[in-house]
């Protein structure tokens, strides 16, 4: 199966700005691209790319003062195959975890597992350990929030989600990774485009979407809270510990997001 994906975003700068743009498809997708998945400015911009320390492929750029769009449209390999579901997965002791495992084990910007801690253990506790755990952690976010772009909030964390009860695909994540977290189960946040393959064209404008992957069985495993279900068609852009780590951009500076729009579509076999 083959994807086209891409978007246009816009940015109105005062000053000179120095911004960090995590917009680029992640490392381990790169292999799979048909054609080229570049960064293009509207405006003559130096951009520097580095990899954090997540392996993300970020980008470095000074915006200059006015209205920047930042833009990329590529085609991409899929297997068209949905999420596979670890059903028999292991938990691992913590000693037994590598090194760079532990730090999705801990509490972060959003991902308050010290709020959330005593309810996760009442809740979760006699719950088989592994994928059956992660699946009743997945039932109850996903049960729990009502999905609504009106009720968006930058600020809101995993246990603001849990108590308003409301949000976007990212409070989806952000809670059920803190409860996972919560249970000694790794995991770690990803963002990346999903397009509405396989399953009803939603009526809300294209986006990008929020998910999350649990440590289970030796390996990292894509899971969604949003949707509850094996999705087809995910294109990774980066993880970290929640949404701070990935952020489409950071400004060191007033940037106000003036234009915003994702592409995410099937193409179709003939074409």
């Amino acid at each position: 199966m083959k994807i086209r994906a891409g978007f246009r975003i816009g940015y109105e700068c005062q000053h000179d700005t120095a911004m960090l743009l995590v917009l680029n498809i992640h490392p381990s997708r790169r292999a799979d691209l048909l054609t080229d998945q570049v960064l293009s400015f509207d405006r003559p911009i130096e951009a520097w790319s580095y990899l954090d320390s997540f392996g993300n492929a970020c980008s470095r750029i000074v915006a200059p003062p006015g209205l920047t769009t930042i833009s990329t449209e590529f085609e991409i390999y899929d297997d068209g195959m949905p999420d596979p579901v670890p059903q028999n997965a292991f938990q691992h002791d913590i000693k037994d975890l590598p090194d760079d495992v532990l730090v999705f084990l801990l509490g972060s910007r959003y991902c308050d597992t010290d709020r959330l801690a005593d309810f996760a253990w009442k809740t979760f506790s006699t719950t088989p350990l592994g994928w059956p755990r992660v699946q009743a952690i997945l039932d109850f976010a996903h049960n729990h929030i009502t999905f609504n772009y009106q009720n968006a909030d930058p600020l809101r964390t995993a246990f603001g989600g849990f108590t308003d009860r409301t949000g976007v695909c990212r409070d989806f994540a952000h809670l059920a990774i803190t409860l996972c977290r919560c249970m000694n189960i790794p995991a770690r946040y990803c963002t990346g485009y999903l397009g509405d393959i396989g399953v009803p064209v939603d009526i809300n404008p294209m986006d990008f979407s929020a998910w999350f992957q649990v440590y289970l069985g030796g390996r990292w495993n894509t899971v969604d809270a949003r949707h509850n279900k094996p999705r087809i068609g995910r294109i990774l852009m980066a993880t970290g510990r929640d949404a701070t780590d990935v952020a489409l951009s950071t400004a060191f500076g007033p940037a106000i997001l003036a234009s915003f729009q994702v592409t995410t579509e099937e193409i179709p076999a003939f074409a």
